[in-house]
C-alpha cells in the first residue's frame, strides 16, 4: 500500500494575532518538513484563532485572514517549504451569495484551505455549525456544502472541521462514498471533563464509518474562559489508535500511515498533488501516555490562567491569602503558571482573623516562595464604621470590600492582575459580595466546586510528594473547616448544608437542569431545595458582574448557561 507520513501540529494561537499566528505555522511547518512529513495538519481557523466570536462578522477581519492565508502560501515557498502539503484553518468569506434573511452578515465561513508549493489549491467550508454550550456559529458563520478531497501522493486525502464529525450526516458520511484512504479534520474542541474518552470514541466510530484511517488535529492552550486540551489523534480505519499527542502541551506529531491508492474510477479529488511515494522505513508512532482525571482538571486550570495572562500582557498577579483552602489553592494554580516569583499574596487580617489563618497564609508563602505581605483592614473597617455604624450582613461585607479595595489599589500601582479566588459552589448561591471578594480580572476556580477544590488540593501536594518536592499547600487549610471569617466563630456549615450534599444537589440544577420536584423526587430535602434554587436563581445578577474563569464543566458559568437577571420564574416541589 503507499505510504503517507503525516504530521498534526498542535500550536497554540492567539485571538487577532494573525501576523504571530502565521509565524507560528511556518515554524511548525519547518519542523514537520524536516522530520520527512508530505502533510501537515493545523487546527481549526488557526490563521485568526479561535473562536473570534463577533470579530468574523467584519469585513476588515475577514480581508485580513485571507491576505495572511494567501500570504503564508507564498511564505511557505519561499522558506522552500513549497512540496509540502498544508492544511490551515482560517475565516474565509462567501461571495456572490446575495442578501439572505437569517443569515450573518458579511457571509463569513470558517475555512480549510490546502497549501502547496506556493498557492491554495483547494478549500473547504464548515458544514455543521454548533449552536449550543459555548457556541454561537449560527450567529458568525455560513455553513459550506458539497466535500473537499485532494489527491496526495495517489492517496484521496477528505476534509472536515470539527463538527461536521460530531453530527451524523454531511461530508462525513460521504467520504466512504468518495473513496478516501485519510480523513483529516482540524479542530478547535475545548475542554470538558472526560471529553478525551468521547473524542476518542467518536474518533473510532466514524473512521469504522467512513472506512479509512482519520487524522484529527486539535489546538491547544487558553482563550478567555475557554482552554483546549490538544490531544490529537490518528486512528486507523478499525477505530484502533495508531497515535496520540499529549494533553495541555504544543507539540507536532508525526505519523507514517499505509494506505489505499486512490482509485481514479471512483475518486472525486478536485486536485492532485505529487505522485505514488517509493517505500521507505516508517518511523515509530509515538502514544502519549494519559494522565489521570485529576491531572486533566490542573492542567486545564493552569494553562488557561497562564494563557490568559500572557495573552493580555500580565506578567503577575496578586491575590487575598487568607489561609482558608480556596485562596491557597487559587495561589498554588498560579504559582505552578508564572512562577512563584510573579505570584504576590496579600494576608488581610480583620479583628475576626483567627492566628491560625494567618499562620497557614505565612505557610504558604514559605512552602511555594510566593511574595507576601500583610495589610490589617481594621483601621481602615474602623474608619468607615465610625461614620456608618453598620451591623449584620453589612458589617460583614464592608470587610469583604474593604479587602477588594485594598487589592485593587495594590493592582493599580504594581501592574498586577487581581485574582478572584471564589468556587462554582459559592458562586452558584451567591456567597460572594460584589466589589469584595468578587474583585479581580480572572476566577481560576470559578467552575470548580468546593468538594473538588479539597479534592484537587489533596491531589496536587500528593503529587508534589511524588516528585520529592514540598507540597504547596498547608494541611491545616485543606482539613479546617471552612469559614469567611467575618464574625466570631463563624462556619459556612451556619447557613448551608455540608458541601458534599450542596454539591451534589447543584450538580442536577445547574448542569442538569432538573426541576425542583425532579430533585425532591430523587430524596432531596424539598426545603433544601427551595432554599438553594432560590438562592441559585437571585444570584444570578451577581454572576453577571463576575470575573471571567476557566471552564472545566459542562456547564459553567458563563455563556454555557444564559438566565436573564429580570426573572419571576421559580421553581417550585409541588
Amino acid at each position: 500500500m503507499p505510504q503517507l507520513r503525516v504530521a498534526l501540529a498542535q500550536i497554540n494561537p492567539t485571538v487577532g494575532d494573525l501576523g504571530g499566528n502565521v509565524e507560528l505555522v511556518v515554524a511548525r511547518a519547518r519542523e514537520a518538513h524536516q522530520a520527512g512529513a508530505h502533510l501537515v495538519a493545523f487546527p481549526e481557523m488557526v490563521v485568526t484563532g479561535y473562536p473570534v466570536e463577533d470579530l468574523a462578522l467584519r469585513p476588515s477581519f475577514q480581508a485580513a485572514s485571507r491576505e495572511a492565508l494567501e500570504g503564508l502560501a507564498t511564505r511557505l515557498e519561499a522558506e522552500r517549504l513549497g512540496s509540502l502539503v498544508a492544511i490551515v484553518g482560517y475565516l474565509d468569506r462567501a461571495f456572490d451569495v446575495g442578501v439572505n434573511l437569517g443569515r450573518p452578515r458579511n457571509e463569513p465561513q470558517n475555512a480549510a484551505a490546502v497549501i502547496t508549493a506556493g498557492r491554495v489549491v483547494a478549500r473547504y467550508a464548515k458544514h455543521h455549525l454548533p449552536n449550543y454550550g459555548v457556541f454561537d456559529e449560527y450567529r458568525y458563520f455560513v455553513p459550506g456544502t458539497g466535500s473537499t478531497v485532494v489527491r496526495v501522493h495517489g492517496i484521496d486525502v477528505a476534509l472536515a472541521i470539527c463538527e461536521d464529525l460530531w453530527q451524523d450526516g454531511g461530508p462525513v458520511s460521504e467520504v466512504r462514498d468518495a473513496g478516501a484512504g485519510l480523513l483529516v479534520v482540524i479542530n478547535g474542541s475545548p475542554y470538558e471533563r472526560d471529553k478525551d474518552d468521547v473524542r476518542l470514541a467518536l474518533c473510532a466510530r466514524r473512521a469504522r464509518e467512513a472506512g479509512c484511517a482519520l487524522a484529527y488535529v486539535n489546538m491547544v492552550g487558553g482563550q478567555d474562559e475557554l482552554v483546549f486540551d490538544g490531544d490529537s489523534l490518528v486512528v486507523d480505519a478499525h477505530g484502533d489508535v495508531v497515535a496520540r499527542a499529549p494533553q495541555f502541551t504544543e507539540s507536532l506529531l508525526v505519523v507514517d500511515l499505509d494506505l489505499p491508492m486512490a482509485d481514479p474510477t471512483t475518486s472525486r479529488s478536485v486536485s492532485a498533488i505529487g505522485f505514488p511515494l517509493p517505500t521507505y522505513a516508517p518511523l515509530p508512532s509515538p502514544v502519549a501516555e494519559r494522565i489521570s482525571d485529576d491531572a486533566e482538571v490542573w492542567g486545564a486550570l493552569v494553562t488557561g490562567l497562564r494563557d490568559y495572562l500572557g495573552k493580555n500582557g500580565f506578567g503577575s498577579v496578586v491575590l487575598g491569602l487568607s489561609g482558608g483552602i480556596d485562596s491557597a489553592l487559587v495561589a498554588a494554580i498560579a504559582v505552578d503558571a508564572i512562577g512563584a516569583e510573579h505570584v504576590h499574596g496579600v494576608s488581610l487580617p480583620s479583628i475576626y482573623s483567627s492566628d491560625h489563618s494567618k499562620g497557614d497564609a505565612a505557610d504558604m508563602a514559605e512552602r511555594t516562595g510566593l511574595h507576601l505581605r500583610t495589610v490589617s483592614i481594621a483601621p481602615m473597617v474602623d474608619a468607615f464604621q465610625s461614620q456608618l455604624s453598620l451591623s449584620g450582613l453589612a458589617e460583614e461585607n464592608l470587610q469583604a470590600r474593604v479587602r477588594g479595595t485594598t487589592l485593587m489599589a495594590i493592582s493599580n500601582a504594581e501592574g498586577h492582575l487581581v485574582l478572584a479566588t471564589g468556587n462554582k459552589s459559592e458562586l452558584s448561591v451567591g456567597y460572594s459580595t460584589i466589589y469584595g471578594d468578587a474583585v479581580g480580572g480572572f476566577a481560576p476556580i470559578k467552575d470548580l466546586p468546593k468538594g473538588d477544590v479539597w479534592r484537587l488540593a489533596r491531589w496536587r501536594n500528593d503529587e508534589a510528594e511524588r516528585r520529592g518536592e514540598t507540597p504547596p499547600i498547608p494541611p491545616n487549610s485543606i482539613d479546617k473547616p471552612p469559614s469567611a471569617e467575618l464574625r466570631p466563630g463563624q462556619l459556612d456549615t451556619d447557613s448551608l448544608p455540608a458541601y458534599a450534599v450542596l454539591d451534589d444537589l447543584l450538580d442536577d440544577y445547574v448542569e442538569s437542569d432538573r426541576g425542583a420536584s425532579e430533585l425532591v423526587a430523587d430524596g432531596f430535602d424539598r426545603e433544601l431545595v427551595e432554599r438553594v434554587l432560590r438562592l441559585t436563581d437571585v444570584a444570578e445578577y451577581k454572576r453577571r458582574q463576575y470575573p471571567p474563569g476557566t471552564k472545566i464543566s459542562v456547564k459553567g458559568f458563563g455563556r454555557d448557561r444564559r438566565l436573564p437577571v429580570t426573572n419571576r420564574w421559580r421553581e417550585t416541589a409541588d
